[in-house]
């Protein structure tokens, strides 16, 4: 059996899971139905208000402000899907019967990672929904849908991958959790604080480090090339880690 058939077998089974997980329709759930809120009635974030996507008939409408805040959404939203990846082996002892599979340490991980994105791109399609009761309201623009969505899934990958570092590095699903949320916001919140209110040269660190910096050019539209390099060299960086960290933990 070939890598990528081994790889894509892994996939298969983590995101038959997912549909089958009371968990993962939860959190699917609380995703969908805090992308809706904002949708419909808007939102005040982090003291920034943000207002619904949907605008009176006839004028222009636009789904940034619902992008802007699913991004947020994915700082929780991302540790609690990845959160049993790894660390569910762990706690149930199955991670031996895992190791000892004809299956490399990195065929697992990229395998596990492939399942959760899937089912992340099956929840991020299904508020294409937004884009089409969008329509009755305004004229939509294509271009920002379309760079919104890709940069959507730029970020979840980027964050997954950061979830499923965490959840290498414990038995426990919550601590998964917490280590996961933990780094997402430092590297969105915290650093947009620190871009806020710090002076030179450290703002401009920050905004270098800030996710959010990158995904704010997809939801105004912009296809750039600094956050393309910079999400998929981030899912990269974060997925060697995870292999790393699953490499030390079979020689413990």
């Amino acid at each position: 059996m070939t890598t990528t058939r081994k790889t894509l077998v892994v996939a298969r089974r983590e995101l038959a899971g997912y549909f089958f997980s009371p968990v993962a329709y939860v959190i699917g759930a609380a995703f969908l139905a805090g992308s809706a809120f904002v949708f419909f009635y808007g939102l005040d974030v982090f003291g920034i208000p943000v207002f619904s996507a949907v605008l009176k008939r006839g004028s222009e409408a636009t789904l940034r402000p619902l992008f802007e805040v699913m991004a947020y959404i994915m700082i929780f939203a991302a540790p609690l899907l990845t959160m049993r990846l790894m660390a569910d082996e762990f706690h149930s002892g199955t991670i031996e019967t895992l190791m000892t599979a004809p299956v490399t340490d990195a065929e697992v991980i990229l395998g596990k990672f492939l399942g959760v994105l899937g089912f992340y791109a099956v929840l991020l399609a299904t508020t294409v929904v937004f884009l089409v009761l969008m329509s009755g309201f305004g004229k939509a623009d294509a271009g920002v849908a379309v760079a919104g969505y890709l940069g959507m899934l730029l970020l979840g990958a980027a964050f997954l991958s950061v979830g499923l570092l965490a959840s290498t590095t414990t038995d426990y699903q919550i601590i998964a959790a917490i280590i996961g949320v933990a780094i997402l916001t430092g590297f969105s919140v915290l650093m947009q604080l620190v871009v806020t209110h710090a002076g030179a040269p450290l703002n401009a660190l920050a905004a270098k480090l800030n996710v959010m910096t990158y995904f704010k050019d997809f939801s105004r539209g912009m296809l750039d090339i600094r956050g393309l390099a910079f999400f998929i060299s981030a899912t990269a960086l974060f997925l060697f880690l995870s292999v790393k960290t699953l490499e030390s933990r079979r020689w413990r």
